[in-house]
């Protein structure tokens, strides 16, 4: 029987099996010995032991599409950060450093700004802006008013995708929205899961939808920029690559050489002075702890 595991706590693994429920399932002393260690999201081959009760083994992991580091994660399709407009307000430090650790992933992302009704039209367009001109797809939405959920529900259709943002922001409210419409028995996963009880520092899916995950991300507040030398930095900020080659000095890393095409289109305001900013701060950090190493 083949399934998708949703959570692992201390050597659980909770498998959904479309069409069949939810099994609690122990992992065959194989993973240890190939050094092998599953992951949400991956899709495991399991053998029921007891079909009335839902216990089984997990007996093989099936080839993986991709692995995540942060979050550990297995197969995962797309990224969806969420940030309030206002209450809080948006720590726009955060989610670029969120948006550099899934480029460095090639995992796609997808900006969510929810609270639209708190906030004035021009700054929506602003943070709007900002975004898209760098070629990331955002969405406005409201999950107090149900505003702009069709969108989201759209873009999660079928796959499995990594939902980060802090604390305050929404990020429940909207999965409650999204899960709405799930006709799976929740009853039985709360039971299944209920080894899993305050363990909100674990990864676990979601089930929206036939095919449709959503990951929640534990620790999201506590993201660094880090397993990059500062060279490389630049090229996890997309909308730097137009300028990339244009500056008096071959590899020149934008931050303190004279003729550089990059400074002078933030200059322009072809690049968001408050992304460019942002990427300054990071590659000091960067800087920093290299002095640090040596």
């Amino acid at each position: 029987m083949q399934g998708k595991i949703i959570k692992g706590i201390a050597g659980f693994y909770y498998i959904d099996v479309v069409g069949s429920g939810i099994y609690e399932c122990k992992a065959k002393g194989i993973f240890r010995k190939d050094k092998m260690k599953p992951l949400v999201g991956d899709n495991v081959e399991i053998e029921v032991l007891d079909e009335a009760n839902k216990l089984g083994n997990l007996v093989q992991i099936l080839p993986r599409k991709n692995q995540l580091i942060r979050p550990a994660s297995a197969n995962v399709d797309q990224a969806l950060v969420i940030f309030a407009v206002r209450q809080p307000e948006p720590n726009y430090a955060l989610l670029d450093r969120f948006l550099i650790t899934m480029e460095q992933q090639n995992v796609p992302t997808i900006i969510c700004f929810n609270k639209r009704d708190l906030a004035e039209e021009e700054n929506l367009q602003k943070m709007y802006e900002i975004y898209t001109s760098c070629g990331y797809q955002v969405l406005l939405t409201s999950a107090a008013n149900e505003e702009g959920i069709d969108p989201v529900r759209k873009i999660l259709g079928g796959k499995t995708t990594v939902v980060a943002g802090p604390s305050g922001v929404g990020k429940s409210s909207l999965s409650n929205l999204l899960q709405k419409e799930v006709s799976m028995e929740t009853g039985e996963i709360s039971r299944k899961l209920k080894r899993g009880k305050n363990t909100t520092r674990h990864s676990q899916l979601l089930t929206v939808g036939k095919n449709t995950y959503l990951m929640d991300t534990p620790g999201f507040s506590s993201l660094f920029v880090e397993g990059m030398e500062k060279e490389e930095l630049r090229n996890y900020f997309p909308e730097f690559s137009p300028y990339e080659g244009f500056c008096r000095f071959q590899g020149c890393v934008h931050v303190n050489e004279p003729d550089c095409a990059l400074k002078k289109a933030v200059e322009e305001g072809k690049v968001s002075k408050q992304r460019y900013d942002n990427y300054v701060s990071f590659y000091e950090e960067l800087k920093e702890k290299e002095k640090r190493r040596y």
